[in-house]
Order: C-alpha cells, then sequence, then structure tokens
C-alpha cells in the first residue's frame, strides 16, 4: 500500500517524526486519523509530493520516542494521565489569565483575538467534564479487560474528541492561526508560545486514544 493511501493515524504511529509534518501542514491526524493521506492532504490543501517527500525523508527511528504500540494498555493509559490530562489541567488556567490580559489591554486592536479567554473557558469545561468520564469510567473498564462493554463509552468519546477539534478551529480562526502580529507584546507572544503548545499536546493526546487505545477495542 502506497503513502498515499495508508490512514494517517497509523502513519502518526508508525512514522516517529510523521506528526511534525503533519502540524507544519495543518492536517488532523487525531481526529481525522481514519483518512487516507491524499484525503487528507486534499482536506487540507497541502502540496501532496512534498508531503509525500517529507515523509519519506524521515529518518527510521527515533530513539528518543517511544513506540506505545507496544505498550499495554495499562501504560499507555497511565501516560496519557499523566502526560497529557494532568499537562492540560495547567496549560488551560494559564493560557486564559493571559488571554484575559491580551484583550483588556489590547481590545481596541484588529488584531486582538477578542473572545478567546472566553473559549480557552468553554474548552476547559468541557475538556475537563471529558476528562472525569475517560478517568471514573472508561480507562476503568479498560484496564479491567471490558473491551466490549467500553465500545459505548468509547463513541461518546469519539465524539467529544471531535468536538475538541472543531474547538481548536475556533482558536485558529481567532489567532489568524496562532500568529503573533507585528507589535504584539511579551504576554500576547507567550500566549501563542502556549497555545501552540497546548494545540500539539492535545492532538497528539487525542491521537494516541482514537487510533491506538480505542483501535485496540474494535
Amino acid at each position: 500500500m502506497s503513502l498515499l493511501e495508508q490512514p494517517i493515524g497509523r502513519l502518526a504511529l508508525d512514522l516517529p517524526g510523521a506528526t511534525r509534518v503533519f502540524h507544519q501542514n495543518r492536517i488532523d491526524f487525531c481526529c481525522g486519523g481514519r483518512l487516507s493521506l491524499q484525503s487528507a492532504a486534499e482536506q487540507a490543501g497541502a502540496n501532496i509530493a512534498a508531503l509525500v517527500a517529507a515523509l519519506e525523508a524521515l529518518p527510521a527511528g527515533n530513539p528518543d520516542q517511544r513506540d506505545w504500540q507496544s505498550a499495554s494498555n495499562d501504560e499507555l493509559i497511565d501516560h496519557i494521565l499523566t502526560r497529557y490530562h494532568d499537562v492540560h489541567r495547567q496549560q488551560l488556567p494559564e493560557l486564559i489569565r493571559m488571554a484575559r490580559r491580551v484583550e483588556l489591554v489590547h481590545g481596541e486592536r484588529d488584531t486582538c483575538p477578542n473572545g478567546l479567554a472566553d473559549l480557552l473557558s468553554v474548552i476547559f469545561q468541557e475538556m475537563e467534564s471529558h476528562m472525569q468520564k475517560e478517568e471514573q469510567i472508561l480507562f476503568p473498564m479498560l484496564r479491567s479487560g471490558m473491551a466490549a462493554q467500553a465500545k459505548g463509552p468509547i463513541a461518546v468519546m469519539r465524539q467529544e474528541h471531535d468536538d475538541h477539534g472543531e474547538n481548536l478551529d475556533e482558536v485558529m480562526a481567532l489567532t489568524d492561526n496562532i500568529t503573533p502580529p507585528k507589535g504584539a507584546c511579551t504576554t500576547w507572544r507567550a500566549l501563542y508560545t502556549g497555545l501552540n503548545e497546548f494545540r500539539e499536546d492535545l492532538m497528539q493526546h487525542i491521537h494516541l486514544e482514537n487510533n491506538l487505545l480505542f483501535e485496540r477495542t474494535a
């Protein structure tokens, strides 16, 4: 099977560094992980030849990046909890604080992302509810080997992941693709740096769940 025919979620798992290439080309490899590379690239308006060349140029392995496909469900869940759930709970309150500061001080500027703080507050509330459902219901089921019974909760989590993806699209639209304008103050630049980090973390988080953990129950 050629690269263009393979699902992008599978490529993100199999090719170390592929997620970086997908980020650069604005390709959604988490919620859209079941799309072929060809379809995903066309949706994103990416240069397909350049995209394939970038993927083919990736090194064969990355010793600093664990292959989570070989991890047990317990190991993968523990990683998701500490690397993503705990981190998101640290990231979002600070991002909300900085966004409110930027809107308060620079709200009259055309380039100010007015409404971003409220949007991030909604994202935080929705994600907290989502993460608690995983922590209290879904993950204990998967740890107990109840894959068949987990299909319903997983379907709900996938839908909520799609909602998170739509929220990220709104963040991108409000912030000119998270690009600070000329003359942006230190807080504004720090806010956008943090937003980029959050976006990349959330996409990787959803990717590991949708394309690896949840697929094990299929």
